[in-house]
């Protein structure tokens, strides 16, 4: 059993607050960079070449890659041989938000109640934090800042069935062509099909973590991946939704058993600053 003070929880998830608003990740960074190269609409290519400039500036500069610096999403896989010493794992969580959106001046976006008084909470918690018990004795923890924009866009429905794959490619088109400009394209578009209500969003959200280029390994849930990111750039949406070929990077599946009566999707659409750290400690 190998012991973890959560202090070192806390100062691991503050740096990765500040590293993920702070620096754009590779493969989002080279994805594109490639879409770039092919975009065949002028306007599209400038504004796909102002994003890589900006992201540049944030990463040498130390200032937050967008304004919405989001809401702190965090994703923990806990080794069952860990014991954590030193205070509430949670707890230790969201000091960690607190200082890292503090320390690294990023917008605090958390309100307290969601529909009556909307007071800002003033440190950006609490994390939304998703914990899975796995075996080893370490403790991996991912930090995925969410935009407000890009999160609205997301949407849930409860298909049947009897809807098939032909139903699954509707509602996520159509999900993407009804957020148009609003979740500041080109986005990554992450798909949960399967298991509950909940199970669906949350894959969903998951999907978006997943290296960009990197398929599902099932290939019929790969192909569907190809056939998806086909049919949302052809809608024409584009780069800030001015037009252009390029209005998604990638469509990211995963999926999940379900109930023999139904057949859930989720739709969780990310924005370009596809933003995400992790480390293990």
């Amino acid at each position: 059993m190998r012991e973890i003070n959560v202090e070192l929880v806390t100062k691991t998830v503050e740096v990765l607050c500040i590293e993920a608003n702070y620096k754009l990740p590779a493969d989002v960074k080279n994805a594109l960079e490639a879409a770039a190269d092919r975009e065949e609409s002028p306007l599209g290519k400038e504004i796909l070449m102002d994003i890589l400039m900006n992201a540049e500036i944030a990463s040498k500069k130390r200032v937050p890659l967008c304004q919405d610096t989001g809401l702190a999403v965090v994703f923990l896989e806990l080794g069952q041989d860990v014991r954590l010493v030193g205070g509430d794992l949670y707890e230790a969580i969201n000091e960690g938000v607190r200082r890292g959106y503090t320390n690294g001046y990023l917008r605090k976006s958390s309100v307290d109640d969601p529909f009556l008084l909307r007071k800002n909470t003033g440190d950006n918690t609490p994390a939304v934090i998703h914990t899975t018990i796995v075996p080893g004795d370490r403790v991996k923890i991912i930090v995925a800042p969410k935009g407000g924009g890009s999160e609205n866009m997301s949407a849930l429905g409860m298909l049947k069935p009897s809807d098939g794959v032909e139903g699954i490619k509707k509602f996520v088109v159509d999900t993407v062509e009804r957020a148009g400009s609003n979740p500041c394209p080109p986005i990554i578009v992450g798909v949960g099909i399967g298991g509950t209500i909940e199970v669906a969003a949350l894959i969903a959200k998951k999907a978006l973590l997943r290296t960009l280029g990197e398929h599902n390994p099932n290939p019929a849930v790969a192909a569907l991946e190809d056939d998806l990111l086909r049919e949302i750039n052809r809608l024409g949406i584009g780069p800030q939704g001015l037009g252009g070929r390029t209005t998604a990077l990638a469509v990211n599946i995963e999926t999940h058993p379900a109930h023999i009566a139904s057949m859930p999707v989720a739709v969780n659409i990310q924005c370009h600053a596809a933003r995400h750290r992790e480390a293990v400690i």
